[in-house]
């Protein structure tokens, strides 16, 4: 009984302004269109908002079924003012979160781009793709990390198709966030099952950047064509300072690498962790105050790097110094000098230096 006075109620109080409303086009000129809206009496979409959707109006025929906002409740002629790209932008919305809670897998043309990621749009509403949710294969692999490099490289992706899924929307601020890479979650879970923290795999560099590298290793599930795709960070591709990923790995090469981490189908691997450490033994070899010869290897803003012995660098702090520039007219990039051990962390791989003048 309840829900029937709830309904009796609701068919005989004013809807609200802002309310969508459905209805059937009933008739149209060159710049109204007339929806029956039944019980509640009749609408119109006419003036700015009958131009506003006129490329939409125009594909309507009498008959069809629309949704639409209610702007005004009554104008002077007795119809119900309506808006249809305010329904039309709601709807789509809903459409969207529907498709979101689904996991349903999505094409859509790439339309522009921004040193973040690219751009597209769904049911009209714009969309964002940020680089880091890119699938793997998509990654724009600059290695010094420039950014007019890496914003060259999405151009690449303008006029073409990509499928994603909904990563992330919030109507209220417009935003629309897809990710690629989610599309593939499924498939790289259940290939890591398979693998456990460390595990030793044979894989293929498959791409460079400024932090680490890519590498792509055999799925031991059913498709052998499947390949699950790590990275092996810059700090984990060998035990000395690397500044330059490329250094050390090449494109196209194999290599044994161990897996260190699985996280949120993320893998990551190392390579130094199969190579022997070169710090374990340094303790026993030097001690605080001893004087030993290193060679100047690179000068930054904190000081320069020493190389005492292979893949073993020192660090001769700027305060040793009253000025870069000292720094630099005392000190030659390649030459070999006397150093006095000041500080020695093996398990933080540092060791601290003074020149002996």
């Amino acid at each position: 009984m309840e829900k029937i006075i709830k309904k009796a109620t609701e068919a005989i109080n004013p809807l609200q302004i802002g309310a969508t409303v459905e209805g059937k086009v009933v008739a149209r000129d060159r710049s109204a269109l007339f929806i029956d809206l039944g019980i509640l009496g009749t609408g119109i979409i006419y003036g700015r908002e009958f131009y506003a959707v006129k490329d939409v109006v125009k594909n309507l025929e009498i008959g069809d079924k629309v949704f639409a906002k209610i702007v005004e409740l009554e104008n002077d002629e007795g119809y119900r003012e309506l808006s249809l790209r305010d329904a039309t932008k709601e709807i789509g919305w809903q459409r969207l979160r529907d498709t979101k809670e689904s996991g349903q897998i999505l094409t859509v043309r790439i339309t522009g781009v921004n040193k973040g990621g690219l751009l597209t749009s769904l049911d009209g509403i714009q969309a964002f793709l940020p680089v880091s949710q890119l699938a793997p294969e998509h990654y724009p692999r600059v290695a010094d990390a420039d950014k007019q490099k890496i914003l060259k490289e999405l151009q690449k992706f303008i006029g073409k198709t990509l499928e994603v899924k909904i990563l992330d929307l919030l109507a209220e601020e417009n935003k629309l966030i897809l990710s690629e890479k989610a599309k593939s979650e499924e498939k790289t879970k259940e290939a890591l099952k398979n693998y456990s923290k460390g595990d030793i795999i044979d894989g293929e560099i498959t791409g460079i950047a400024d932090f680490g590298a890519f590498i792509k290793f055999p799925s031991p599930v059913a498709d052998a064509n499947e390949q699950v795709e790590g990275l092996i960070h810059i700090s984990e591709l060998d035990w000395q300072l690397v500044e330059n990923p490329a250094e050390v790995v090449k494109v196209g090469e194999i290599v044994k690498a161990k897996i260190i981490d699985i996280n949120n189908n993320q893998v990551f691997l190392s390579l130094k962790a199969l190579k022997k450490n070169p710090w374990e033994e340094i303790e026993q070899q030097y001690k605080k105050g001893d004087v030993i010869k290193g060679k100047v290897s690179k000068f930054s803003t904190f000081g320069a790097f020493v190389e005492i012995m292979p893949k073993i660098r020192g660090l001769c702090h700027i305060s040793e110094f009253e000025s870069k520039e000292k720094m630099e007219e005392q000190l030659k990039i390649g030459e070999t000098y006397d150093f006095t051990v000041l500080l020695i962390e093996p398990k933080e791989h540092r060791m601290s230096l003074k020149l002996v003048k």
